[in-house]
């Protein structure tokens, strides 16, 4: 019998069947539709068709809802009628909903693991592109379009062309200050936003063994910032353990029975990969964004590229054109740009871990600088009240909203004024990306707090360094 990988194993497992064009029928375990599902639920209402299985779908609000308050009355009419589609269209098939009032309510890729829905060895998918994000518990999840939701509310199933397979690996360990955003900058600085295109990733490696869940979780969420169909982690202990107790996942003798087959899900010793890439982890440093692509980035000890360096004449182009909308210079020291504004949130960098490593370079600071923070869950967010972070925020200078996608994709009106410079922990800085003419940094949150206080970006080791000689 042939090694298989952990994709091999879930794949064939969910494999009806092939068409003539070699195409696999998957069997689809989950479904997490949000309000941006409403195309789909449009087009089994324009051909009469229900939903199959409306117990595996979990319909949630969280691209439109509102931070600022939890009112229908603070979104413009658009965006109301967007939430209430979600409303009407799970409660008439069926479908179970996280409303925007719900205690568990938070962004999607966010609340399935929290709730122990995301669990190893699921086919999972979502009309988002950041469905990536469950594969840190070994689960095989993508996102879809809107016909292709439609297919899977309709069947449980879903064609799929089988994509290549990546295995990234990361070995060593990380330096103090760098994160799990960092690993993602790097690698995708290093192979380009189209890199991975193609592929289903595999991360594997001492340094990823090493990180945590929360970790794993933005790793795998930017999978597809280097064009990977999807991201995956072999499950380990540290997923089993995560999982235990979550109110969605099995229980008893069955979470043990559950277990003892999650742990067979690893990759086999010598199976093969189309693609291997090496990475270590000592290189990799705290990472910035300085243009409109997630693979134009670099260490915030750099500088800006000069265009007249590359060598190829479309590189060139493209990063004069990211520079023009930046409203950078070229040899520029990354250090030397200033901000405007600041965010911490969205489905990548919004867990606790995340809060907590802003809130520790934050405290006793004051920040230069604007900026709002809206956890990843209205779970989230209360634990952080009840470790006292929201205060850490709030004596800083900062907003400290209700949970929602908010200012990453700004479909709730959480936006930039055109020509704002942003430094966000988000997964996006394409043009437009925060608001129309808006500027963005990627990076992660303790950097982001770092930019904070400084007013432009900003290393973040040294003020590590003075609280941990405080």
């Amino acid at each position: 019998m042939s090694r298989q990988t952990l994709f091999d194993k879930i794949w064939q497992s969910h494999e009806i069947c092939q068409n003539d064009e070699g195409q696999s029928l998957l069997w689809v375990d989950r479904h997490l539709a949000h309000e941006g599902s409403f195309h789909a639920f449009n087009k089994l209402a324009e051909r009469g068709l229900t939903v199959r299985h409306p117990e595996l779908t979990l319909g949630i609000a969280d691209h439109y809802v509102p931070t600022l308050s939890r009112s229908l009355t603070d979104v413009n009419e658009k965006t109301r009628n967007v939430i209430e589609q979600l409303i009407s269209n799970t409660r008439a098939h069926g479908v179970p909903l996280i409303g925007m009032n719900d205690p568990r309510q938070g962004i999607v890729h966010v609340v399935g693991p929290e709730l122990g829905l995301t669990q190893p060895g699921l086919v999972m998918v979502c009309g988002d592109s950041h469905t990536s994000t469950h594969g840190a518990l070994g689960a095989l999840a993508f996102g879809i379009g809107a016909s292709e939701v439609a297919h899977v509310l309709a069947t449980q199933t879903l064609w799929q062309n089988k994509p290549k397979q990546l295995r990234i690996r990361i070995n060593g360990s990380l330096s103090p200050a760098v994160s799990a955003k960092d690993i993602a900058l790097a690698w995708i600085s290093r192979l380009g936003a189209d890199g991975a295109r193609g592929y289903a990733i595999e991360y594997a490696g001492s340094a990823i063994d090493d990180l945590s869940v929360e970790a794993r979780l933005t790793l795998c969420n930017l999978s597809i910032e280097g064009g990977a169909r999807c991201g995956m982690i072999a499950p380990d202990e540290k997923t089993i353990e995560y999982l235990r107790d979550r109110p969605m996942a099995p229980k008893g003798e069955d979470f043990e029975f559950a277990s003892t087959w999650w742990r067979t899900l690893a990759t086999d010793a010598d199976a093969s990969f189309d693609r291997e890439v090496e990475l270590d982890a000592s290189d990799i440093a705290p990472q910035v964004t300085w243009g409109t692509s997630p693979e134009e980035a670099m260490p915030i000890t750099g500088r800006v590229p000069n265009p007249d360096d590359e060598h190829s004449p479309d590189k060139a182009r493209q990063h004069r054109d990211s520079l023009e909308y930046m409203g950078l210079k070229p040899d520029q020291l990354l250090t030397d740009i200033v901000i405007n504004r600041i965010f911490i949130g969205s489905c990548t960098n919004a867990r606790i871990e995340d809060l907590r490593a802003a809130a520790a370079v934050l405290k006793g600071r004051k920040s230069k600088v604007p900026g709002l923070i809206s956890a990843g869950s209205t779970q989230v967010k209360a634990q952080a009240e009840a470790e006292g972070l929201d205060q850490i925020f709030i004596d800083a200078g900062l907003e400290w909203r209700e949970s929602g996608c908010s200012m990453c994709v700004g479909m709730n009106g959480d936006q930039l004024k055109s020509g704002e410079r942003c430094a966000s922990s988000t997964n996006r800085n394409f043009k437009g990306r925060q608001g129309l003419g808006s500027r963005t940094h990627l990076m992660s949150p303790a950097m982001v707090a770092a930019a904070a206080v400084a007013g432009h970006l900003a290393d973040v080791r040294p003020l590590l360094q003075e609280v941990s000689q405080s």
